[in-house]
């Protein structure tokens, strides 16, 4: 009997481009292990998906053997995830800029940041909780935002990556919105907290990474 081959749109294949798109190019045999599914069932799905546009891969030769297929999601792939309505929110920003102009669209963003840390601080553990919990609370909330949120800890600091940006449009027709991320965050989480990013998306990384420590 022929194996099945997933249907369009199903579970199966969401979750092949959601870790396609939250770690980044790998192979179907590293996608296998993550998803505890067959090396088989993911070539299938990877191969439906090519045949849709959403997945492209390149071809990568190790020590020994034949080339490793290293998958990633095309450009078309990234309609499957939030936009929080892209070119709506770019037309307004737009607009605001043409009758506001630039200091007054900066007033707008510093408003909106503004009203975040507030939200934010009613979500968040008390400034004297340890920084750990604070930062897993604040991965928490962004991850409702549709950031694809996760932290991890090293040994001298704590990592908050963001796979996606709802919002990553927007930001590129208004860099003071990233601006504002960064001064979101290191209010929301209290004084004696240093935040760096290290990686963004809009300098052409595939994510935004950001690393917390303590002062």
């Amino acid at each position: 009997m022929k194996p099945t081959k997933p249907s369009p749109g199903s579970p199966a294949r969401d979750r092949v481009l959601h870790q396609l798109k939250a770690r980044g190019p790998q192979t179907a045999a590293l996608l296998a292990k993550r998803l505890s599914i067959t090396s088989m069932a993911v070539r299938q799905h990877l191969a439906a998906l090519e045949s849709e546009g959403m997945v492209t891969f390149a071809s990568e030769r190790g020590s020994v053997g034949r080339p490793a297929r290293i998958w990633q999601l095309t450009t078309r792939a990234e309609a499957k995830f939030p936009d929080s309505h892209g070119a709506l929110t770019v037309d307004l920003l737009q607009a605001m800029r043409q009758a506001f102009g630039e200091n007054g669209l900066q007033k707008l963003v510093e408003a909106r940041t503004k009203a975040q840390i507030a939200a934010y601080r009613e979500q968040l553990p008390d400034t004297s909780s340890p920084l750990e919990k604070r930062v897993a609370a604040l991965a928490a909330i962004r991850r409702k935002e549709g950031y694809m949120a996760e932290w991890s800890r090293a040994r001298d600091h704590f990592t908050l990556t963001e796979n996606h940006c709802p919002i990553c449009a927007a930001a590129r027709e208004c860099q003071g919105l990233c601006a504002g991320e960064l001064k979101l965050f290191r209010a929301a989480l209290g004084r004696g907290v240093k935040i760096e990013r290290t990686e963004h998306l809009l300098e052409g990384a595939r994510r935004c990474v950001y690393e917390i420590r303590s002062n």
